[in-house]
């Protein structure tokens, strides 16, 4: 079993650099898989191992960055190992919106309890944060999705909202409403809310019977998708162009295994669906022998 942690914290971040160097040799020593990107305005990461190991190096990065405690934090379970390789990155922000984060607002944050009831509300603008594609996977009744690629466009979408209505903003697991959130503020927003832990966090706490979320949720690794009580979903990826495909989406005569999909099969040029066929054939021919390739995604 793996166990998973997904994780940011908010915090002036010195000798980044250093930082980098100290949690790259964790991640080595420890063989830890999964991503942390570190910035000047704190950290985002989601990582994976066993459990004993998870608990030692979530310590260590806590010790490395001198605080007690996450701003938000999931744990998860697998029963395959989620990520191929472990990444300490270096980036401007932990989230590319143009703003940094120099102090937090935390009374805006509403537990998943408390979540159904604020949201059933007509009057209130519910913002999906996420990307189109994530939101086609899965997403909350009377959302409105921005429809935006890069998040650094968020804010040319917030700038239209009126500063009188109430908003309540989700995300995958909180953070990048906890930027558009400040940014809001800044602008003489007052009514603006989100939901605490994000997506991950509601679907782990809200039974099904009890819900108001439709569909699964996008998850940026191998499980692709998951549903209530956090169990793995029904997407798998498509290899052309990385993007979730639906039980529906692989009886389309567009879908071919490997190679394309009904969101790519008409913008993919011939030359390169034939090298991903030859990447699949590969792949095929390894699983027939009992052994994992390479560029082989789904375990």
């Amino acid at each position: 079993m793996f166990y998973i942690s997904g994780f940011y914290k908010f915090k002036k971040i010195y000798s980044i650099k250093k930082a980098k160097k100290s949690l790259s040799d964790i991640f080595n020593k420890y063989k830890i898989r999964g991503t942390i990107i570190i910035s000047s305005e704190g950290i985002n990461g989601t990582i994976s191992s066993n459990k004993k190991d998870l608990e030692l190096v979530i310590k260590k990065i806590k010790k490395t960055f001198n605080f007690i405690k996450f701003d938000s934090q999931n744990l998860t379970k697998s029963k395959f190992q989620i990520f191929h390789r472990g990444k300490v990155k270096i980036k401007k922000e932990v989230v590319p919106m143009g703003i940094k984060i120099s102090k937090r607002k935390t009374n805006n944050h509403l537990e998943p309890s408390k979540w159904n009831k604020f949201i059933s509300n007509k009057k209130i603008i519910l913002i999906d944060a996420r990307k189109p594609f994530e939101y086609k996977v899965g997403t909350f009744k009377g959302s409105i999705n921005p429809e935006i690629n890069n998040f650094r466009e968020f804010p040319n979408y917030l700038k239209k909202l009126d500063k009188k209505e109430t908003i309540a903003m989700f995300c995958t697991g909180g953070i990048r409403c906890e930027k558009a959130s400040v940014y809001l503020k800044k602008k003489g927003f007052n009514n603006v809310y989100q939901l605490k832990g994000g997506i991950i966090n509601y679907l782990k706490k809200i039974k099904k019977n009890k819900s108001l979320w439709k569909g699964e949720c996008y998850v940026f690794d191998n499980r692709i998708s998951l549903k209530h009580g956090l169990k793995n979903g029904t997407y798998a990826m498509c290899s052309g162009c990385r993007k979730p495909i639906s039980i529906i989406d692989k009886k389309s005569f567009k879908y071919e295994e490997g190679v394309s999909c009904p969101n790519c099969h008409d913008t993919l040029t011939n030359s390169q669906k034939e090298r991903f066929r030859m990447r699949q054939k590969q792949i095929n021919v390894a699983k027939k022998l009992g052994k994992k390739h390479i560029f082989q995604k789904e375990f």
